[in-house]
């Protein structure tokens, strides 16, 4: 993946160094279990999804996260948002609508949002609070290490999945999502909503693949770090590795299977169109 080659000028705030380790996350009433998968992979903030708060081989080089504006995990970071913020202003622009593009805040450690306290071990997320994506960049270590391997386009899809709840934001899907959520006869009848609202967030971050494909030159072994990345977070797998058994009833972010379907329907199709979980038959997502 050619990453050097994607637009830049995306909103980063760096507060890197200014952190600590150790921390926590207002987890405003969310089950135990919840908060234990969603600290090994990345989603919406669960205070706030959930209602308690106040989502041919290359050569890789993991981006390094020495603080400073010209190191390069921040050139990466600005590069994958600068594109997204192009692919999917051009999206509302042909819809007649203005996309307001998110900031991202670089972090290390422990952050504050407006959706609460959170530490790395969270990974990245976004709070529809204050528009913003927050990224420990360290996180591209532990997926080197945990989560089925690393590669500059499984960073990106990470960075373009966070991307996918703003954009869910900017919508109103959001919104509905947590009001359905609230209304919910059953936490596995709210855990439902979540799902398809992470394996839309996926589809989107396909949509945003599919469109720099070409400047980006793109290949096979790219596409397969992000389809590996999306496999080893599936909520089956997770829970599978963690605790020996699957809960269907508890997953949140979609099986395995599931993560890979939707991430490749945007990436095939480059339409978000293609991307509504939310009229699809739950068994059949």
């Amino acid at each position: 993946m050619d990453w050097q080659n994607l637009p830049g000028g995306g909103n980063i705030e760096d507060r890197r160094g200014g952190g600590v380790p150790g921390g926590g996350i207002a987890a405003g009433g969310v089950g135990g279990l919840i908060i234990a998968l969603i600290a090994m992979f990345f989603g919406v903030d669960p205070s706030v999804v959930l209602g308690g708060g106040q989502g041919t081989p290359t050569t890789q080089t993991r981006p390094q996260t020495q603080p400073g504006a010209q190191d390069e995990a921040y050139q990466f970071v600005d590069r994958i948002l600068g594109s997204t913020n192009t692919v999917w202003s051009g999206v509302f622009r042909e819809a007649g609508r203005t996309y307001t593009p998110p900031t991202l805040v670089l972090f290390s450690g422990v952050v504050q949002s407006a959706c609460g306290q959170a530490s790395s071990a969270v990974g990245p997320f976004y709070c529809p609070l204050d528009n913003k994506v927050y990224l420990d960049t360290s996180f591209f270590s532990q997926m080197d290490r945990r989560l089925g391997g690393g590669g500059d386009f499984a960073y990106s899809y990470v960075i373009a999945h966070e991307v996918g709840h703003h954009v869910q934001n900017e919508l109103g899907i959001a919104d509905q999502v947590e009001r359905a959520q609230r209304q919910s006869r059953s936490e596995a009848e709210a855990n439902q909503y979540g799902v398809r609202l992470e394996l839309q967030a996926d589809c989107f971050a396909g949509v945003w693949g599919n469109r720099v494909a070409t400047l980006a030159n793109l290949t096979e072994a790219d596409v397969r770090e992000a389809v590996n990345t999306a496999s080893a977070i599936g909520d089956d797998t997770l829970q599978r590795q963690g605790q020996g058994y699957v809960v269907p009833d508890s997953f949140t972010h979609g099986t395995s299977d599931q993560r890979v379907r939707w991430f490749m329907t945007g990436f095939r199709t480059g339409d978000p169109n293609r991307c509504d979980t939310f009229n699809q038959n739950y068994g059949q997502l």
